[in-house]
């Protein structure tokens, strides 16, 4: 059972400064927070409203007199009736019309009209009495005081959305910004090319322009040569002329390409510049989300954290989900004591330096007695309490939602994660961007001491090539290539960590040392040399639960990284034969695989035995199911690129032949 939820008022006394504009979530209603009968609560000022009403009706049920009329502006009260205008007749009782007369409304008798006015009254107070009752309920807002939402789970799925939106739309900035980068980089080298062809052509003009003015005047006119009575020169000086002239054509010619190599560089230069300006404003973009998202959860009640915590986790198999309940109740309750105690978590900036603390903070000390940088001590009732940034709550709570979420390789939410893209996802929800690749994460972080670590730091292992984040008690939370899901599992031995909260190093964290010999990414183990079991996470065959899947095709799942292989080798099958790629059958439940076998029982597996109960196995049609066809052989030539092989008993000439049987691995 997930832990139960705890949901914590908090009152205005527990925030320890204003609130930052951007918490939208923090006393604004929502579609969740309604009152009586779905309606939204009145405010202090329409209850009063409503009481006057009340009276008002009651007062006029209990003497019989009618209601007053309503005034407008521009109208005259009633009893007031203004003369009419010469020429104008006024009708008290009906108006004129085409065919004559019109008789007024018969009004109603006295008695008739109290009984109307009495079953108005009371379906208006059918109406109001449940506001009226809500707003004189145990807790509720003081008249004159402003509504603030206590609808935890209500006000957790709103901050929600909204973080995930600005992640949205910061990634959007980011594939933007690697397209404005990139036209820079071509106009810079643009810009480059242009400075080079107009030195070279300048180059050419001075040399050219040099050698003509240290020629002698005959060299460039021969045809002051020219004499009338030496015939035999003639030749020479006309020669020597046609080659002065074509000099100085060259010469104008290189003149014209300097000039036009100078407007060249003028237009990249001002290329430049305006791919600058671009990169500039969607840096500033991307930049502006992030602060939003930082106000966002720097309003996030210390309650609704908790409920954040626990929104979307999935199933795992029963030790795994064990562990993630125990490590989400300690949580909850960590945050928990914080909003009894009224203790609000501060932004990361102010607790950036220990000496410059917020008032009630005492910096936090190691082992040694050394400060901790990034996170403070506060007092709950008679005991201290490590308070962390209002953005770690929120990378945090944001990670564990993700609890039973499957691990595909490259995956960067909202379904499905790696571990890179885990830490990244759940810190850019706190308003901090940070690399995908854990290397990167590694390199570019802030680094702790592992006597330092505390709750959100990124602990490292295996040389960098998977991570996950600190929850305390020697555990993170991570995204498992091993376990095929996002979970709780202890810190690995030679790990090391980074703060994301504290300024990047001035220059990248050398590199960590290998980890254990033939490890993958997030932890994957060693590739076996001969076929392998193909149970995977926990999980019965057959019994393994839709979110721990990967769609590939309309009713058609398998295990994230198989699905991710599948859908490679789809696209690589439609390239080659503007064709989709042909399947009938994928992962079986238990229940299909007794269907199967009731139906084929000479063909399908024992139920609970099939490899199709793992997720791994698919089998194709299209041409792929008859053997010799094109399309089987491009699949032997081929499908092992992208993880499918078949077994030896599918084969043609194999035990039973299934040519359309294919599976991600060698299982055994």
């Amino acid at each position: 059972m997930p832990a139960p939820r705890t949901s914590v008022p908090r009152t205005a006394a527990a925030r320890t400064g204003p609130r930052p504009t951007g918490a939208r979530h923090n006393g604004s209603p929502t579609a969740t927070t309604r009152g009586a009968a779905g309606r939204p609560p009145f405010t202090p000022q329409e209850a009063q409203a409503l009481r006057a009403v009340l009276a008002a009706r009651a007062a006029a049920s209990a003497d019989g007199a009618a209601p007053a009329r309503r005034t407008s502006p521009g109208r005259p009260a009633a009893g007031r009736r203004p003369a009419a205008p010469a020429g104008r007749t006024t009708q008290r009782r009906g108006k004129a019309t085409a065919r004559g007369r019109v008789p007024a409304r018969r009004r109603l008798p006295a008695a008739d009209g109290r009984r109307w006015q009495l079953r108005l009254s009371v379906a208006a107070l059918g109406l109001v009495l449940p506001v009226l009752a809500g707003l004189v309920a145990p807790g509720a807002q003081v008249p004159g005081t402003a509504a603030e939402p206590t609808d935890a789970t209500g006000l957790a799925l709103a901050a929600q959305s909204t973080m995930l939106d600005a992640a949205t739309r910061y990634r959007g900035f980011k594939r933007s910004l690697a397209a404005r980068q990139a036209e820079l980089a071509a106009a810079r080298a643009a810009e480059q090319s242009a400075q080079q062809q107009l030195a070279a052509t300048r180059t050419t003009v001075g040399t050219g322009a040099a050698a003509l003015y240290r020629s002698p005047v005959e060299a460039r006119t021969p045809l002051l040569e020219l004499d009338v009575h030496a015939d035999d020169t003639t030749a020479d000086v006309l020669h020597l002329t046609a080659i002065a002239e074509r000099a100085a054509q060259d010469l104008e010619v290189d003149v014209v390409r300097a000039e036009r190599a100078a407007v060249d560089l003028t237009l990249a230069t001002r290329r430049v510049a305006v791919a600058e300006a671009a990169l500039a404003t969607v840096q500033a973009r991307a930049a502006a989300v992030l602060d939003e998202v930082r106000a966002e959860v720097g309003g996030l009640r210390t309650d609704v954290a908790a409920q954040l915590a626990a929104l979307g986790t999935g199933r795992s198999a029963a030790a795994q989900q064990e562990a993630n309940e125990l490590a989400l109740r300690r949580w909850q309750d960590h945050l928990t004591g914080l909003a009894l105690a009224g203790i609000v978590p501060p932004p990361a900036a102010d607790l950036a330096d220990p000496t410059a603390l917020p008032a009630g903070l005492s910096p936090a000390l190691d082992g040694a007695g050394q400060p901790v940088p990034g996170v403070a001590w506060a007092v709950a009732g008679n005991r201290p309490v490590t308070v962390l940034s209002a953005e770690t709550v929120a990378a945090v709570s944001s990670a564990l939602a993700q609890l039973g979420k499957p691990y595909a390789p490259g995956g960067a939410g909202p379904d499905v994660y790696d571990c890179g893209g885990l830490a990244a996802t759940s810190w850019l929800l706190a308003g901090y961007a940070i690399p995908t690749a854990s290397a990167d994460q590694w390199t570019h972080g802030a680094a702790v001491p592992l006597s330092q670590l505390q709750v959100g730091d990124l602990v490292f292992a295996d040389g960098g090539s998977d991570v996950g984040i600190y929850l305390g008690e020697g555990q993170v939370v991570a995204a498992s290539a091993a376990g095929y899901q996002v979970g709780v599992r202890p810190v690995a031995d030679g790990a090391a960590a980074v703060r994301v909260t504290l300024p990047a190093p001035p220059q990248p964290n050398a590199a960590l040392p290998a980890g254990a010999a033939g490890r993958g990414a997030c932890g994957a183990p060693p590739a076996p040399a001969g076929p392998v079991s193909p149970a995977w996470g926990g999980w019965a065959n057959g019994r393994i639960p839709a979110t721990a899947l990967c769609g590939i095709a309309r009713g058609h799942a398998l295990r994230c990284d198989a699905a991710a292989g599948y859908g490679a080798m789809a696209d690589a099958y439609r390239a080659a034969f503007d064709n989709p790629l042909c399947i009938t059958d994928s992962y079986r439940s238990l229940s299909a695989q007794a269907g199967a076998f009731r139906a084929k029982p000479g063909l399908a597996a024992v139920p609970g035995t099939s490899n199709h109960g793992w997720a791994l196995a698919v089998d194709l049609c299209g041409g792929i199911n008859v053997a010799g066809t094109a399309q089987s052989a491009w699949m032997a030539a081929n499908a092992g690129r992208f993880g499918f092989v078949q077994p030896d008993w599918a084969r043609q000439g194999g035990e039973k032949p299934e040519p359309w049987h294919w599976e991600f691995g060698h299982l055994a």
